[in-house]
């Protein structure tokens, strides 16, 4: 991350950050450049206060201004100034690193629970296991592609919606819309209640 430039005593006027995304959204390097130094602080701020980790802080803001960069072309002064689109992309991206690495941390605690447990009977156990896998394999037979790839994606390999709809290549809304989909269409097959 670059050091933000400080001012001694006044305050001197900012770029105009619009005009710079425009050029950013051109391919123009130097506008980009502009643009990191201006915003970056802020980005790196916002990360700080969501996910509290110095280096996933580092991680979240650099991801934030690839995201600018790749995305810039998408910004629409119409619906809101430059800085409010990049701290909520900032905020967004710090939320799905601090969901992820929750996921993460609360997969690996379920894993040494189970490995540190010992079954009373572990032929009843392995049976019922074995069934309740037979059933899930053949409630995902129901779902659609798009939903099986998705609901595989977040649960089995621990994607947050962002990452499932860019490796799947999907807008974001339609992610989250088969997913929930499919994860009710499981429940059902399941025979879960809530």
């Amino acid at each position: 991350m670059r050091p933000q430039p400080r001012f001694g005593g006044r305050e001197q006027p900012g770029p105009d950050l619009a005009e710079l995304m425009a050029r950013v959204a051109q391919g123009d390097e130097a506008a980009f450049s502009a643009l990191y130094d201006a915003v970056a602080g802020t980005v790196f701020g916002i990360a700080v206060k969501v996910v509290r980790d110095r280096a996933q802080s580092e991680e979240v803001a650099q991801e934030v201004m690839i995201d600018l960069w790749r995305q810039a072309a998408r910004y629409r002064p119409e619906q809101g100034s430059v800085a409010t689109w990049v701290a909520t992309l900032a905020h967004r991206r710090a939320v799905d690193r601090v969901r992820s690495a929750q996921a993460s941390s609360t997969r690996e605690h379920a894993v040494g629970v189970r490995e540190q447990s010992r079954p009373f009977d572990e032929v009843s156990e392995q049976v019922e296991a074995r069934l309740e896998s037979e059933q899930v394999k053949r409630c995902m037979r129901g779902l659609t592609e798009l939903q099986r790839q998705a609901v595989t994606l977040a649960y089995y390999q621990g994607l947050t919606y962002r990452e499932v709809a860019e490796t799947l290549q999907a807008p974001l809304p339609t992610i989250k819309t088969r997913m929930r989909d499919g994860l009710i269409r499981l429940r059902d097959c399941m025979g879960v209640t809530t």
